[in-house]
Formats: structure tokens, C-alpha cells, sequence
């Protein structure tokens, strides 16, 4: 392993603009095709102008054993149909890693799932520090009316299992209820174990 110099980096607290971000994620509705629960809903906000849905800065970390990775993620205001915006969701490769949240800023929630599929849900917001523990899937969602902003760190060599999560799906959505955000079954969730 090559030794790395000591370094800071900078970002915004409300934004999360990471200034020397060395890679910038932007996910698209496009992106997330399939992953929100009204179909209807999602053809026509694609068609209508495809929203930018979140965005994530990552760190100049190496990912590999032994690295802390991190990221600021923003999870921009909006739903499909009922369904507020949300990251994709990831088990960690190597299953048996964990993660820790930080809210900046925004409202939103830590939705979480083991492989059998059972639920977990964390209301997060500036200062709530939420752990993922190991075997958890993890997404995160937006339930407010302006950005959602996140700091994350995870061990280096864990890795992004998204295709078992655009299989599945997870157990529980957020939706608007009243105006407020309810948990609700996912009709479109696939156990594991089927």
C-alpha cells in the first residue's frame, strides 16, 4: 500500500459541495428507472424533464483495506407520484462492513434491510449521526422541501452491491401522507428468499 500525505478537504455544510470532490455522482430519474413504486407516475416525470435526483462527492481516498472512504451526498426535494426522491440503495459488497451517516442539513430518513428482507427506518436530520451496522442495506431519502445533505464514511475496501437492491427493492417506501412522510409496504419489494 502506498503511503498517502495527510490532507483536508473542504465542502459546504448546508450545500454539500465538496470543493476537491475527486469524482461527482449525479443521478437522474433515468438512472432509477423501475426502482419507485408508480410506474405511471415515473413515465410521465421522465418524460415531463427527467429530474436530477441526487448528487454525490467523493473523497480522493483510495478504495482499498485499510482507507476510510467518505462522500457528502444531496438528495434533491421531490416525489414520484407519492413517492419522495431517494438514493438507489446498496448492500456493501463485503456485507460485513458498516457505515456512518451525519445530516448537514435537510430532512430525510435512513431506510435499512437485511437480505431476508427485514426493515429499518431512521428519521435523520443536522446532527443526527446514524449508523449502518454490517449485513444492512442502506438508502437514504428526502422528505422535506429543500436539499437533504449527508456526510458518509465507510471502510475502503467495502464495496456497492446495487444489483441486489434493483432486484429486491426494499420492504418499506416513504410516501406522502397528508403531507407528511409514512412508511408503507412496497408492492414492488422481491424477498430474498423467493
Amino acid at each position: 500500500m502506498k503511503l498517502l500525505e495527510p490532507f483536508g478537504a473542504e465542502f459546504d455544510l448546508k450545500s454539500g459541495v465538496m470543493q476537491s470532490a475527486k469524482h461527482l455522482i449525479q443521478r437522474h430519474l433515468s438512472d432509477m428507472r423501475g426502482m419507485y413504486a408508480d410506474v405511471a407516475a415515473e413515465n410521465a416525470l421522465l418524460e415531463a424533464n427527467n429530474p436530477m435526483i441526487y448528487e454525490v462527492y467523493t473523497s480522493e481516498v483510495p478504495e482499498e483495506a485499510g482507507q476510510v472512504l467518505y462522500c457528502t451526498t444531496v438528495i434533491h426535494p421531490g416525489r414520484v407520484g407519492d413517492e419522495y426522491f431517494m438514493t438507489k440503495g446498496h448492500f456493501h459488497s463485503l456485507r460485513d462492513r458498516g457505515e456512518i451517516y451525519l445530516g448537514l442539513s435537510g430532512e430525510g430518513y435512513l431506510l435499512l434491510q437485511t437480505e431476508e428482507g427485514e426493515p429499518r427506518a431512521v428519521a435523520m436530520h443536522p446532527g443526527t449521526a446514524a449508523y449502518v451496522p454490517p449485513y444492512w442495506a442502506h438508502r437514504t431519502v428526502n422528505v422535506g422541501k429543500e436539499p437533504f445533505v449527508f456526510f458518509a464514511a465507510w471502510p475502503g475496501d467495502s464495496g456497492h452491491d446495487y444489483g441486489t437492491i434493483e432486484k429486491m427493492g426494499f420492504p418499506q417506501i416513504l410516501v406522502s401522507r397528508g403531507d407528511k412522510p409514512a412508511l408503507v409496504k412496497n408492492p414492488r419489494f422481491v424477498s430474498g428468499a423467493d
